[in-house]
């Protein structure tokens, strides 16, 4: 298992390379000039140009980028902001909670109701309430989150006025926040739910537990729910990893002050070093969930945890 982790870990380094060269790409032929964007539309050329050489803006693309990697790698440098002028990576700190909060309340409704309907549609097969929920979970699967906010806003603040439009600092702030990223996740996972139980009930030992004797009840929750959720995990990781990045539309129609809003805020004044750092930032947060949902997978697998005892036990003999 140690072995596969760190083998898991020296995988990451080239990919996590792999997406901070993609977006210093992309940043460096988006229109723009962050000197211009930083001194305003008043500053003279020789300014413009001097701001340039001091931000390296003159030197080649791949030794600004060579230059970069290396900061991080030997100095734990990621730059500072063109905006505030502080460290990149104390901003986003400081911002982290606000997404993580987001994500992990919305993650938690999203697997409960989804497990939930996803076992009543299964088990309901074909039924009235089976069609229904699949016809609702395709919708919602659908609808773009950020029309949905907008509608939220529209119902629920300006015609009912029960809650506030943006901001935070009270539970009612983030009631539509947590909506709008919640109801993609409970489409999703209701429809993988559904499809594992559909296909664990058809099992052998389903069918040798109701042959038993079992009510039901323990044969549904206890031996098919059991199984099925194999593949639910590996959704639920996903989804979290998704809506940590998700997390971003929220943040940015709602007011909240996350790492979305913070990026949008950083893309709009082209300031590169918080847009470089913050995806990076995410994209190092997406590879520990899938490591950690790999360990997770393979404590709660037999399988695949005696794959693991066997291929050491191999290495051994071998050795």
């Amino acid at each position: 298992m140690v072995s596969y982790i760190v083998k898991r870990v020296l995988i990451t380094i080239p990919i996590l390379l792999g997406v901070v060269f993609i977006v210093f790409s992309i940043m460096q032929f988006t229109p723009g000039n962050p000197a211009s964007v930083i001194l305003g539309a008043q500053a003279e050329p020789w300014q413009i140009e001097q701001l340039n050489e001091q931000l390296g803006y003159n030197k080649p693309f791949f030794v600004r980028f060579f230059n970069y990697v290396i900061n991080i790698v030997t100095k734990f440098d990621f730059g500072v902001s063109y905006k505030s002028g502080k460290p990149v990576v104390d901003e986003i700190l400081l911002r982290f909670p606000m997404t993580f909060k987001l994500a992990s309340i919305s993650i938690v409704i999203s697997a409960f109701f989804g497990i939930l309907l996803g076992i009543f549609s299964a088990v309901k097969q074909y039924t009235a309430l089976d069609t229904s929920l699949t016809v609702l979970a395709l919708l919602f699967a659908a609808v773009p989150s950020f029309w949905l906010a907008l509608m939220l806003i529209l119902v629920f603040a300006v015609t009912w006025k029960i809650l506030p439009t943006s901001g935070y600092g009270t539970v009612q702030h983030m009631i539509l926040p947590i909506i709008t990223l919640s109801v993609g996740g409970i489409a999703g996972i209701m429809r993988i739910t559904r499809s594992a139980m559909l296909e664990t009930i058809r099992q052998d030992y389903i069918r040798t537990a109701r042959a038993k004797g079992a009510t039901e009840k323990i044969v549904i929750w206890r031996h098919a729910l059991k199984n099925a959720l194999l593949p639910v995990v590996t959704v639920l990781g996903m989804s979290f990893a998704g809506q940590l990045g998700g997390a971003v539309i929220p943040e940015t129609i709602f007011a909240l002050p996350g790492i979305g809003q913070y990026m949008v805020t950083a893309i709009r004044a082209k300031d590169d070093p918080v847009v470089l750092t913050g995806t990076l930032f995410l994209a190092a947060l997406f590879c520990l969930i899938v490591l950690l949902l790999d360990i997770i997978y393979a404590l709660i697998d037999p399988r695949i945890r005696a794959r693991f005892i066997k291929t050491k036990k191999g290495g051994k003999a071998h050795a």
